[in-house]
């Protein structure tokens, strides 16, 4: 028997491009899967777009009142009933080989807490502009020692469309954490790495769009200075729970990074934007 896959979207005034989000996730090569969306509450056409979309694996949960980001995707995990799970923000896309290539690597090596894969990055049309490539080596890989260099250098996980877990890693890593409210998704692949090995594919088997109006391109270009010192109370977390233990030097030096990548991150939401205005 193939073991069920949870694909599970956290939605909240999705209208707009959660109907391809779903299609890329019907179309995978992979069919034993659930499609879970769980609408927080929008006030656009989030629901009826998504109940349009007619396949008897999807399931559609309208939350009764508004949990907020960290609340809903909690809420996506909870409904999921699969022994592996993906989470995909409900404007993001898989491509039609992302579940059956990381599932593969998850039942070949059974120690694997989390499997992920390289990103390609896509404007508002679902065009390529770019890509994002995961941690250098590929293949399986200590978990803790990916874990310190991401805390280190620069998030090697990811958007959660790129990742896939089984649901022992959620069990025993725990739920998002309501005190990260823009980098929820970079604790939690640290605490799943932190478990035992990770295994990195590069392939791009994932579409991550790019968006100027998005969560944390809004946070980015508004208020960076907010970004920055949650950044700063992640490497507190992971200090304090010595699991991950960086020293003062690779303390200052994470933050300095931080700040450098916050402002070409703002570069390139700029002039993706500019691009889409032309």
């Amino acid at each position: 028997m193939e073991p069920l896959v949870s694909v599970c979207i956290p939605a909240y005034n999705s209208a707009v491009y959660i109907k391809k989000t779903m299609e890329s996730v019907l179309e995978q090569n992979y069919k034993n899967i659930e499609l879970v969306v769980v609408d927080d509450c929008s006030k656009d056409d989030t629901l009826k777009v998504a109940g349009s979309v007619k396949d008897s694996r999807i399931r559609i949960v309208k939350n009764k009142k508004n949990l907020g980001m960290t609340g809903n995707w909690n809420k996506c995990l909870a409904e999921a009933r699969g022994d592996y799970i993906k989470l995909i923000c409900a404007d993001d896309i898989l491509y039609r080989d992302s579940i059956e290539k990381e599932l593969q690597a998850l039942l070949e090596h059974p120690e694997v807490t989390l499997v992920m894969s390289d990103t390609a990055l896509i404007d508002e049309h679902g065009k390529r502009t770019g890509w994002f490539k995961r941690y250098p080596k590929a293949g399986l890989l200590e978990g803790k020692k990916v874990a310190k260099r991401a805390l280190i250098f620069k998030s090697f996980f990811g958007a959660p469309c790129n990742t896939l877990f089984p649901r022992s890693s959620y069990e025993k890593a725990g739920g998002f954490d309501p005190e990260f409210p823009y980098i929820l998704d970079f604790d939690m692949w640290l605490r799943m790495a932190c478990l035992g090995k990770i295994y990195v594919i590069h392939e791009e088997l994932n579409g991550f769009r790019v968006r100027n109006d998005s969560n944390t391109g809004n946070l980015i270009n508004e208020d960076r200075k907010t970004y920055n010192l949650e950044h700063k109370k992640l490497l507190k977390k992971h200090n304090r729970l010595g699991i991950v233990h960086l020293n003062r030097f690779e303390l200052m030096v994470s933050m300095l990074i931080r700040h450098a990548r916050n402002e070409l991150i703002q570069i390139y939401l700029w002039i993706n934007a500019k691009k889409e205005r032309e």
